[in-house]
């Protein structure tokens, strides 16, 4: 291995890099890294500026609150990861509301710790760029083999679903929700993930950031299939969550609603960690559009019916 001492400020990099099998040499992680659970002992390194216990509509004023003041979502807590002492922290430049951004990790580097400290930037808005993400890290820590290797054996059994899903006649049409309220599409990496698993994505675009939609989109569209999968929140708080959705007058003339359809899942394992669980997220996707042709075991630990 590497020798050095990691701080992972992001949870789908904590994964990755455990996956990798650098997981001793990760010396601290941030308040939302949580998985393997073995990472739970390591030292926080950060924490949010917000009640991530408000309701989702309250957690949005929050957070648009906080970027309108050209704040940070997130806290850094900066003598702490001074006595770490890290040689290399990973952290991502995709989203400010999903975790500690590039440039708060920059300032701190800048005015605590050695200037040789390696700043690993993580940016993943499709699928090949968490393939890309794989590498990155590996390679940052000299160990190139190991993503090989890791991203062969995801490739492999994406493959394997994708291949069964795409050769079913029905391609079942579907919304996948981020936020509920207000309402969000999943984007990024999601349609294409619901094209592997042979479904068709009506609203998000592959490689763009999740888009607002409307309940009158929704409504509009009509999908077969509801997919709840909310950033942040696990299967317990989606489903507490849900509300705002359900008591909508037309929300039980909807068809996924009317046929059962309707999947709540646990969004922040899942759904929204660019990391190797995507090829789970994969799976999930398979089974809300194909029941009768997908089980991968998933139901009660990934997601449920509503």
């Amino acid at each position: 291995m590497s020798g050095k001492r990691i701080v992972s400020l992001i949870a789908s990099a904590t994964e990755i890099l455990c996956a990798l099998g650098f997981e001793e040499e990760i010396v601290g992680r941030s308040h939302e890294c949580d998985y393997p659970l073995s990472v739970n002992k390591l030292p926080v390194c950060t924490e949010a500026n917000l009640d991530s216990s408000a309701s989702s509509r309250e957690i949005d004023n929050q957070v648009k609150y906080i970027l309108q003041k050209s704040l940070s979502v997130y806290k850094i807590k900066e003598d702490l990861l001074k006595d770490l002492s890290p040689d290399v922290i990973v952290t991502q430049s995709q989203c400010e509301v999903c975790a500690v951004s590039l440039s708060g990790v920059e300032n701190v580097v800048r005015e605590w710790l050695d200037s040789t400290t390696k700043i690993i930037s993580l940016e993943p808005n499709s699928l090949p760029d968490i393939w890309d993400d794989i590498n990155k890290v590996a390679r940052a820590l000299e160990a190139p083999q190991l993503a090989t290797r890791l991203i062969s054996q995801l490739k492999r059994k994406i493959e394997e679903t994708s291949r069964k899903a795409n050769s079913l006649n029905q391609r079942p049409t579907i919304a996948c929700i981020e936020w509920i309220d207000p309402l969000m599409a999943a984007g990024n990496w999601m349609p294409e993930l619901v094209e592997l698993a042979g479904g068709e994505n009506l609203f998000g675009e592959a490689g763009k950031h999740s888009p607002w939609m409307t309940w009158e989109e929704l409504e509009e569209k009509d999908p077969e299939v509801i997919a709840v999968l909310p950033c942040g929140f696990d299967l317990k708080r989606t489903r507490e969550e849900m509300r705002p959705l359900t008591t909508r007058p037309g929300w039980s003339k909807l068809q996924a609603v009317n046929k059962g359809r309707v999947y709540l899942t646990d969004g922040n394992q899942y759904f929204n960690r660019p990391g190797p669980r995507t090829v789970e997220a994969l799976e999930m996707l398979a089974e809300f559009l194909h029941p009768d042709e997908f089980n991968f075991g998933h139901h009660k630990i990934g997601w449920d019916y509503l």
